[in-house]
Order: C-alpha cells, then structure tokens, then sequence
C-alpha cells in the first residue's frame, strides 16, 4: 500500500504571548489557520524486517516526522514497516511549521494504514511542539496552554494571503528569548481575556477583526531580522488589507479579505516578484485537504 497526503503550512492571525511555564513553554492564545501552501508526503509500506524510514531530500537535522513515527512505536503501534518521502514546500525555519506540519502529515499516514488510539496520537503530537497539536486536522483552531490544547472552529469569510519566504532563517527558541527581552509577557488574566476576545470572534463566515491580528512574536522576529520590516512594508504598499509576520518568523504574510481576495492577492505577489521571487498565494485550507489518498 502506498499513500499520500498533504502537509499544508499555517499561519497565527493571532499570538497573544504569556509567560514561560515550569517546563520552560510559554503560555499563550493563538489562532492557528491551515494554508494551502504544503509539503507532500508519500509513504510506502515495506517488507517485513525492515526498519522505519523518513526521508526528506535537501533538509539536515531533526526531523520531526522522523520522531512522530518513533514515539507511536514506542507507544505500540504495530503498523507495518514503512517509508515517509517528504517533497518540502513549506520554507524551513520560517514561522510556518512546515516540520510540525510533517509530523502530522506522517500521523495521519500512519493512522491510515493502522489505526491506533486518538488519545496516543495526540499525547505524542503535544510531545513535538506547540504547532503539531493544531496539524492533526487542517483548518482554523485556537491554541492554548502552550499550543497543545487546541479547539477547532468553523471557515471564516473569503480570504487570501501572499507569502514571503525569507533568505535568512530564525530559530524559534531564540525569538522567544527576545520576545521576552522586549516586553513584558501578558498576565494569566490578560491571557484569559484574549481567550474569550479571539473565541467570540471566530464566528463561522466573518472577516476576523483588525485588532485582533495580532502577532506578538513580530518585533522581537524584526529585531533579529530586519529584513522584515522591509518585507513587512513592500507587502502594504500593495494594498493588503493587513500584513504580519508569520509565527516567529522571518517569513512575512499579506492578508486580502472579501470576494475576489485570491484574484487581488495573486495581482499583489505578481507584482513584487521581481524583489521577492519567491512570492506565492495561498487560501485556507479544512480538515479534508489533509485527508491521506492512496497512490
């Protein structure tokens, strides 16, 4: 049996930041969006004998594919051996979870070709970052405690967004240092105020509100990387109906709401091609765009 899935990047219309927990997370409110800017992965099911392998040509370092799959046998699951091929669109350490989006991705595979327990799935997701949790199910979903506890929500109005790759890299552990080099993180009770702020918004087909796309994370992503600002500014000079940095960043989203907002935000990335080439569109994507399909 061969499978394959999608692995679709997101994006934070909002990240409101906590403090840092005792297990060294912070706490926070955020509003995770599926994109359909992805990576692929294929999986293919081996002989007998053979051992587990994930590969992703091009991309060094821990794989966080590679991990989901050793926590669920370590957890039991006695799915066949199998192969994970994954082909990167998603940019690599640029605020977009690309790696908490293949270890979903793989999940899901291997859910697919073995079903386990949810409950094991989503223990080992909230083992592997604050994004895997949200990934196991593309769409729209709220993140608290550090991202792990997550609530799914109904598609917004009609939207779109540019995206910006960035040359140059972040590492999230580092921007969170000087997110809290820079100010002062929200109170619990801040916290639990913008829980309910972004929860009542989240209404099924609305535009979500201005002052709520917020990303907390930006000026300390802006402080390590200038560049986007600049990148943050070329994306408002065409117009977009808000621009933000995605996640910790360096990566930078331009957001286009209404009827038309592919149409106006594919005219906008055309049009800053010749400074960022790497300029693409992108929409939300649900549940069923993540869905595995056999090959």
């Amino acid at each position: 049996m061969n499978l394959r899935v999608l692995a679709p990047a997101k994006v934070n219309l909002t990240l409101f930041l906590g403090a840092t927990r005792e297990d060294g997370r912070h706490r926070l409110v955020t509003v995770f969006e599926s994109l359909s800017l992805a990576d692929t992965l294929e999986l293919q099911v081996l002989e007998d004998g053979q051992a587990d392998e994930v590969l992703c040509p091009g991309i060094e370092g821990e794989n966080l594919a590679a991990l989901a799959l050793a926590g669920l046998r370590a957890r039991g699951w006695d799915g066949p051996p199998v192969r994970v091929t994954i082909e990167k669109r998603i940019p690599v350490a640029a605020g977009m979870a690309g790696g908490s989006a293949d270890a979903a991705a793989t999940l899901r595979l291997a859910m697919a070709i073995a079903p386990g327990r949810a409950e094991e799935v989503d223990l080992i997701a909230a083992t592997l970052g604050a994004d895997v949790p949200n990934q196991l199910l593309p769409g729209v979903a709220v993140g608290s405690g550090a991202g792990e506890i997550v609530e799914r929500f109904e598609p917004l109005a009609e939207h779109a967004f540019v995206v910006l790759p960035s040359e140059f890299a972040l590492s999230t552990p580092d921007v969170f240092r000087e997110a809290d080099r820079l100010a002062r993180p929200r109170s619990d009770a801040e916290l639990a105020r913008a829980y309910l702020d972004v929860t009542g918004s989240l209404t099924p087909g609305a535009r979500f509100p201005d002052e709520l796309l917020v990303n907390e994370l930006e000026p300390a992503a802006i402080s390590l990387c200038p560049a986007c600002a600049d990148a943050l500014a070329a994306v408002r000079g065409t117009g977009a109906d808000h621009a933000m940095v995605s996640g910790s960043g360096p990566t930078v989203v331009g957001i286009w709401w209404g009827q038309g907002a592919s149409q106006r935000a594919e005219s906008a990335a055309n049009g800053m091609r010749d400074s960022y080439p790497g300029a693409v569109v992108a929409i939300p994507v649900a549940a069923e765009f993540g869905a595995p399909a056999l090959i």
